[in-house]
């Protein structure tokens, strides 16, 4: 079996603030809206994640991204309003921080390796 892409989905209760939140989070709005209540960001050619109006599931998404600077996205992220938790280091030379949206859903920021 072979695979194409990855599509990760993080359900949401409330679909106009989850929205706002992930329009901030990415720093531009949904690449598509194919329906009510559902929109994706394409986050690379075969990586997209998908925010889909589903209250029964809604809060319980880890979505792990990797970025090439923590601090620097941070920094970003704080400037669109959204704080991070403490920086934490991984194994290695990796390090993590992670923000939720409305609802719970848990995106970690990840630099692996670490710059500098």
């Amino acid at each position: 079996m072979s695979f194409t892409h990855v599509l990760a989905v993080a359900p949401v209760t409330d679909f106009g603030p989850a929205l706002e939140w992930y329009e901030r989070l990415f720093g531009r709005p949904a690449d598509t809206r194919p329906m009510d209540g559902l929109a994706d960001w394409h986050i690379s050619p075969d990586a997209w994640l998908q925010v889909f109006r589903s209250p029964e599931h809604a809060g319980g998404a880890l979505v792990n991204l990797v970025v090439d600077d923590l601090d620097r996205a941070l920094s970003d992220l704080a400037g669109r309003g959204i704080i991070a938790g403490g920086t934490q280091p991984g194994s290695g030379r990796v390090r993590f921080a992670a923000v939720h949206d409305p609802d719970g859903n848990r995106v970690t920021l990840i630099e692996n390796p670490v710059a500098g």
